[in-house]
């Protein structure tokens, strides 16, 4: 059983920054591969993107490359997702998930992640 708690959400000007963190407790951080997924009200949940057990390599959805860096810190057994420039569409509540899976690609399908966090809400103004 692994535990997950996002922070770092809140209120942005489109074009700042904002930088989140998903902070583990539980079974072996180390093990598992870590995704963030975003769901806006009326649409349906979104990878965003996702990093390698080892920190080793990582996969992001088109919406956000170049914009968005996800990086693991396995002794602090968090995982973070900074994202620059954004963008009013960039505004959901981000969730962070884990998966135990850990052979193959890197994977973007909420439903191969075996546990969840609550999520953190990012609201981006124009």
């Amino acid at each position: 059983q692994v535990q997950l708690v996002e922070s770092g959400g809140g209120l942005v000007q489109a074009g700042g920054s904002l930088r989140l963190s998903c902070a583990a407790s539980g079974r072996t951080f180390s093990a598992y591969d870590m995704g963030w997924f975003r769901q806006a009200p009326g649409k349906e949940r979104e990878f965003v993107g996702g990093i390698r057990w080892s920190g080793g390599s990582t996969r992001y959805a088109d919406s956000v490359k170049g914009r968005f860096t996800i990086s693991r810190d396995n002794a602090k057994n968090t995982v973070y997702l900074q994202m620059n420039s954004l963008k009013p569409e960039d505004s959901a509540v981000y969730v962070c998930a884990a998966d135990q899976y850990v052979w193959g690609t890197i994977s973007n399908i909420g439903a191969e992640y075996d546990y969840w966090g609550q999520g953190t809400q990012v609201t981006v103004s124009s």
